[in-house]
């Protein structure tokens, strides 16, 4: 364990931006994720988490072990002792580059941070070669966690507290939403993704950050529940009429960039027709939501058939539903309409 103060002076990380990637121990430091890690720990001075740090030491080291008896076997579970490293040894970060930059740069902002302490384990170097091969292996097999795992177990994020009690509480997501997977199998039973309703929350309460966390819950659970009673095949589902499959194979609103359209239309009506938005979400049913009706969703929702996600797709789609219930399009979404309808994009 080591005190935070000593990690930026006993541990120096040298950029070698100079050098080609091939004689670099690991990666180049990426400045851009700093910020965010610094806020991080910064903010969440009671309960951050970091990880050990990984280095290796050059330098002759020797182990001295406590106690009279030095003839216990090699598999010993527990050996105690000192470590005894020279003042001249080298220490370079195999894996923690970042952490320790934030740390740095955290130390500024709040110095009192100085006497908290950071695991640290320690290799031998035994080359250049080796450096490489530790941090290959130490990020080779790390498995990215999914979107939808990460809004789940993450309680301090207020908007993904609400996307959860709206899974949970909403009679027409409840048993439907997928919540730890960001896709959904052919097979699934499920309905949306934790991470799709995420999506469209983000979009639908963006101009309601000053309410509560009940009052913005209250409203997303109004909205939802208004959505669905324009598509009378989402009630199937729920009532077992109907499978999920069925559903996501037919229908273009069940799917996250359906959902995504949605929660922006939702934050324009809320925005400018506060007293009729209800009402106005009927006209949601005059639109062909069908997936086979390419002449609508090709390069709208889907590329060659497919269903596509991106920024430029979910503006799209809005764009169409906006249209659809008589609101104006932004700036930005009639330049994105005008791209479209002239086959630019």
């Amino acid at each position: 364990m080591v005190p935070l103060r000593l990690l930026p002076k006993v541990f120096s990380f040298n950029e070698e931006g100079d050098l080609p990637a091939e004689l670099r121990h690991q990666r180049a430091l990426n400045k851009a994720r700093l910020p965010a890690m610094v806020r991080y720990l910064t903010q969440h001075r009671d309960s951050y988490i970091f990880s050990a740090i990984t280095a290796s030491v050059d330098a002759q080291v020797r182990f001295e072990e406590f106690g009279e008896s030095h003839q216990a076997p090699t598999t010993s579970v527990l050996r105690t002792g000192l470590l005894h490293v020279p003042m001249n040894a080298r220490f370079i970060i195999n894996d923690g580059q970042h952490r320790r930059a934030a740390i740095a740069a955290a130390l500024e902002e709040c110095p009192d941070l100085a006497d908290e302490c950071i695991a640290i384990v320690f290799f031998l170097d035994v080359g250049l070669e080796r450096c490489q091969q530790m941090f290959a292996d130490l990020n080779g097999h790390a498995v990215r966690t999914s979107r939808a795992i990460n809004i789940l177990f993450d309680h301090r994020d207020q908007l993904g507290r609400i996307a959860k009690r709206v899974a949970f509480e909403s009679p027409v997501f409840r048993g439907l939403v997928e919540m730890d997977r960001s896709t959904l199998s052919t097979r699934s039973r499920k309905l949306f993704t934790l991470s799709a309703i995420f999506a469209a929350l983000r979009d639908l309460l963006a101009d309601q950050k000053e309410a509560s966390v009940e009052a913005q819950l209250g409203l997303a659970l109004r909205f939802w529940d208004k959505v669905a009673a324009q598509f009378p095949e989402w009630g199937m589902v729920l009532a077992g009429a109907h499978t999920a499959g069925e559903l996501r194979r037919d229908f273009i609103y069940v799917h996250g960039i359906g959902l995504h359209a949605l929660g922006r239309l939702g934050r324009a009506l809320l925005r400018e027709r506060p007293k009729t938005w209800e009402s106005d979400l009927a006209k949601l049913r005059d639109i062909d939501w069908s997936r086979s009706n390419a002449s609508v969703w090709e390069g709208r929702a889907m590329t060659g058939g497919k269903l596509s996600k991106t920024d430029v797709n979910v503006t799209l789609c809005s764009n169409l539903l906006k249209s659809a219930l008589g609101l104006e399009l932004s700036a930005e979404e009639q330049r994105i309409e005008d791209n479209f309808r002239r086959g630019v994009i």
